[in-house]
């Protein structure tokens, strides 16, 4: 009798932990979409909304931004001096637990006069009050 019952509660703690991450990862690949929306369209209430108030950001050119209105500066500044079509693809999410994750991120930016910038990003995380928000931002790009 214990064996059957044990075994019911092991499957059913399995899917209380895993059975989120579809969920969760529709919610966090909407984050990343909505970061990207909101860097081409320079939409600063959507950055507010979607970005933690202690964010920090290293881009690839070794600027650090430490908070989320230097964050929005910087982000302004740069959308505004590198235009183009940015595209964020999720290569993976890695869960550190159920409240924080890594996404790791193809990041190519297609200028208007037709060149192209890829690099990787690398978006740290994190749920609070039920709702997914970018905590950390880093930029890479590959050398050589």
């Amino acid at each position: 009798m214990k064996a059957p019952l044990l075994a019911i509660l092991c499957v059913f703690l399995f899917q209380l932990a895993f059975g989120q991450a579809p969920e969760n990862d529709k919610a966090i690949t909407k984050l990343i979409n909505q970061y990207s929306e909101a860097r081409e369209t320079k939409d600063t209430v959507l950055l507010n909304n979607i970005l933690t108030e202690d964010i920090d950001q290293l881009v690839s050119n070794g600027e650090w931004r430490v908070g989320i209105r230097v964050a929005i500066d910087g982000m302004m500044r740069s959308s505004t001096s590198n235009p183009g079509s940015r595209t964020l693809t999720i290569d993976k999410i890695r869960y550190l637990g159920s409240a924080s994750a890594i996404a790791d991120c193809r990041y190519e930016i297609k200028n208007p006069e037709g060149s192209e910038r890829k690099m990787w990003s690398t978006f740290v995380v994190v749920k609070q009050k039920g709702k997914w928000r970018i905590s950390a931002i880093r930029n890479m790009l590959p050398a050589g």
